[in-house]
C-alpha cells in the first residue's frame, strides 16, 4: 500500500513484514509518507507509477533482489536520480562494492539505528531537492530556447536535430561522455541568446545591415550570461560562446583562430551549418546533402570549417543506407 503522494514520498521495500513496519513506522513519525512493498518486482511497479523521493530497499528479496532493484532504477532516465539506499545485514567489502556498481547512493545495516536512518534520509532528500531544482531550471531553459526557435517556421525542428547531429559526430570521434552531454544540451540551448534580438532582424528575410549584424552577433555572448548560473552547463557555455567562430578568424564573438576554438564548439558549429543549408530559409530552397556538403568543403578551404569533421559528417550520411533519413528525422 502506498499513501498519499506527498514531497516526501519514501518506498520502502522488504519482504519482512516486521523490519518493514519499523521502518515505515520511523519514518511516518518523522512526517515521511513511505510505500511499502513486499519484494523486487512490487518496488519497480511503483517506481513506474508513483514519484518517489528516495528509495529504501533491502538486499535480501524475492523476485528480484535490491541489488537489481537498484541496477533498474539508476539505469532508467526517468528514475535515475531518485537516491537509493541499500538495507542490508551483509557487511563484506564485496557486497559494498557490488552495490556501489549497481548505483547505490548510500547503505545502512542492520539492526538500524533510528538516529543514523533519519540522518541519511534527511541528508539525501536535500540532494534531492537539489537535482529537482536543477531539472526544472534546465526545463525553463529548454522551453526558452523552444519558444524563440518557434518564433520562425523555417527553423523549425532545428535544434532537436543539432542535439542529435553533434552527439553523432562526437561518438564518431570517441569525445569524452561528459563532452557529448554538453553537445546534446547546447544543440537545444546554443542560440537562447537570440532572446534579447529584436524579431524585425531575427525574422529579416535579406542581408542584415551592418548595424542589424553587430546586435546579432551580441547573440552568444547573451546566451553564455543567460546559462553561467547553470553549474551543469560549465562544459555548454564555451560552446555556446564560440559556435559562430571561424578558424580563420572571421567569426565571432571573439574572432578566435584554429585551435582556439574549442572542438565541442567547433562540432555543433559544423552540424549547424550543415542543417542551415539543408532546410527551407526564407530567401532560398533547402539544398541537398551534395550540394551543401560541396559548399561546405568550399568554405573549408577559405578556412571557415574543420575538414576533417565536415568528412566525418559527410560519412555519417553516407556509411549506411538509411542513415540520412536517420539523422535528419
Amino acid at each position: 500500500m502506498c499513501p498519499l503522494i506527498s514531497a516526501g514520498t519514501i518506498l520502502v521495500a522488504d519482504d519482512n513484514l516486521a523490519n518493514l513496519e519499523l521502518l515505515s513506522g520511523l519514518l511516518e513519525v518523522e512526517g515521511y509518507r513511505a510505500c511499502c512493498v513486499l519484494d523486487g518486482r512490487q518496488a519497480l511497479d511503483i517506481m513506474q507509477t508513483t514519484p518517489v523521493d528516495l528509495a529504501l530497499l533491502d538486499v535480501m528479496m524475492p523476485k528480484l533482489d535490491g541489488f537489481a532493484v537498484c541496477q533498474e532504477i539508476k539505469s532508467n532516465p526517468l528514475t535515475r536520480f531518485v537516491p537509493v539506499v541499500l538495507v542490508t545485514a551483509l557487511t563484506g567489502t564485496s557486497d559494498r562494492i557490488r552495490g556501489i556498481d549497481c548505483g547505490a547512493d548510500d547503505f545502512l545495516t542492520k539492526p538500524i539505528e533510528r538516529a543514523e536512518l533519519l540522518a541519511r534520509v534527511r541528508s539525501l532528500l536535500r540532494l534531492k531537492q537539489f537535482t529537482d531544482d536543477l531539472e526544472s531550471a534546465e526545463t525553463v531553459l529548454f522551453s526558452l530556447a523552444l519558444a524563440i526557435e518557434a518564433k520562425d517556421p523555417s527553423t523549425e525542428g532545428h535544434c532537436d536535430r543539432l542535439s542529435r547531429y553533434s552527439v553523432a559526430l562526437a561518438e564518431q570521434l570517441g569525445v569524452a561522455e561528459e563532452q557529448k552531454v554538453a553537445l546534446r544540451r547546447a544543440g537545444i540551448v546554443h542560440d537562447v541568446g537570440k532572446v534579447a534580438v529584436p524579431e524585425h532582424i531575427l525574422l529579416k528575410p535579406g542581408p542584415l545591415t551592418p548595424e542589424e549584424r553587430k546586435i546579432m552577433e551580441i547573440h552568444p555572448i547573451t546566451g553564455e550570461r543567460i546559462c553561467a548560473p547553470m553549474k551543469s552547463f560549465r562544459r555548454v557555455l564555451p560552446i555556446i560562446r564560440h559556435h559562430h567562430e571561424k578558424l580563420d578568424g572571421s567569426g565571432y564573438p571573439d574572432g578566435l583562430k584554429g585551435d582556439e576554438i574549442p572542438m565541442a564548439a567547433r562540432i555543433l558549429q559544423t552540424v549547424d551549418v550543415y542543417d542551415a543549408l539543408t532546410t527551407d530559409r526564407p530567401y532560398r530552397k533547402a539544398l541537398s546533402f551534395q550540394a551543401a556538403i560541396e559548399i561546405m568543403r568550399a568554405e573549408v578551404k577559405k578556412g571557415w570549417w574543420d575538414g576533417v569533421l565536415v568528412d566525418i559528417l559527410e560519412t555519417l550520411f553516407t556509411d549506411v543506407a538509411g542513415s540520412t533519413r536517420m539523422l535528419q528525422r
